[in-house]
């Protein structure tokens, strides 16, 4: 029996506070170390929710969907079947001091749940950016992303959850 899965997330970003996170500040050197305390806080805004669009899982066994940060293309395998729509990547922008590194960080696991009490999990979140991210000369930093929906068993629903960011100064 086929079962529809249709997946939409909201996202919530956590930021802390600058105090909270030892953030330092500097004067007009964008490139300056820590040492000041009056860094501008940083902000985190949400562009677009992660989406891995419609699907229909096949048998008990399950499968997972993938979203790739870089290009938004999506991956089904397993027992599940692609039934089209607009699935895409997450995108967010944060805002701080220019030129300031900064530390993103997200979890390793999500459980996703529906009105209908199943649940399912992302897994292996990622971004598109580099190793050692930093803020550009406006103070901004744009980036994607993505990861593995895995659902196990015949699940069925729309699934919803909270995929928490945290943004500090390096």
């Amino acid at each position: 029996m086929y079962r529809g899965l249709s997946l939409s997330f909201l996202l919530c970003a956590v930021l802390l506070a600058p105090q909270q996170l030892g953030a330092q500040a500097f004067g007009s050197d964008p490139f300056a170390r820590q040492g000041d305390t009056k860094a501008r806080p940083l902000n985190i805004e949400i562009r677009s929710s992660l989406d891995f669009s419609r699907a229909t899982a096949t048998g008990a066994n399950g499968g997972s969907i993938a979203i790739d940060p870089n290009s938004g293309m999506r991956t089904v395998s397993g027992s599940v079947v692609d039934l089209g729509g607009s699935p895409f990547a997450g995108s967010a922008v944060i805002t701080g001091e220019p030129g300031r590194a900064i530390r993103i960080e997200m979890p390793s696991t999500i459980k996703l749940s529906s009105a209908t009490g199943g649940s399912v999990e992302i897994v292996g979140l990622r971004t598109n950016l580099a190793a050692a991210p930093r803020l550009d000369i406006y103070g901004r930093l744009e980036f994607a992303f993505g990861g593995n929906l895995l659902i196990k068993g015949n699940v069925s629903g729309q699934f919803r959850g909270r995929i928490p960011i945290t943004a500090e100064y390096e």
